[in-house]
């Protein structure tokens, strides 16, 4: 033990009094080495000056305060699990109620659906009216839009036009888009320059 001097955690051992294996050759460098001896008072005089420290408890609600600002991380199971819990009721009566009235719904639905799947041209007739009625309303929707944006003369012109009035349209808008760009980018770079 001549060769070295002690590490923190063997200084540790003495500090506590330990009487393990070892431990010896540990106070006889300590009896021979001054630097480890000044070591081990400094450890023994830190201990004693924490221990003479009174206790103070916190205030109550501070661990509280403290963790609603640690953010912690939720695994999607216990998050759904914790967001079902809040539909389910808490009284035995509620939940009996509310699991007949799931059983009823969810029967009814099974049987219609079984049903409009055994009569193919059924969910065929409905499958096509509900897929017109979308699209009449997403071609409505466009429509506002397009006229939101360029009036309803340029609608008018690009209808009597066909395809050819969309591109010139179209072109027309790409080339004020690219002229309002380098316009705006020309007054940007003339008021850096002034």
């Amino acid at each position: 033990m001549q060769h070295r001097h002690l590490l923190p955690n063997e200084i540790d051992l003495l500090v506590d009094g330990e009487t393990g294996f070892g431990v010896q050759p540990l106070r006889e460098h300590v009896g021979a080495c001054r630097d480890c001896r000044a070591r081990l008072d400094e450890a023994r005089d830190v201990v004693a000056a924490l221990s003479a420290v009174p206790l103070l408890a916190p205030r109550m609600g501070l661990a509280d305060k403290v963790m609603a600002q640690v953010p912690v991380f939720v695994p999607w199971h216990v998050a759904a699990r914790d967001g079902l819990r809040q539909w389910v009721p808490n009284s035995p009566t509620a939940r009996a109620l509310a699991a007949v009235v799931v059983a009823v719904v969810g029967s009814l639905v099974s049987g219609l659906t079984i049903w409009a799947a055994a009569r193919g041209e059924v969910l065929s007739t409905l499958t096509v009216v509900v897929g017109e009625q979308a699209r009449a309303s997403v071609a409505d929707a466009t429509g506002s839009v397009v006229v939101a944006l360029f009036g309803p003369q340029m609608v008018g012109l690009v209808q009597q036009l066909g395809p050819l009035g969309l591109a010139l349209a179209g072109g027309g808008f790409l080339i004020a888009s690219l002229a309002t760009v380098f316009g705006l980018r020309s007054i940007a770079t003339s008021g850096r320059r002034s």
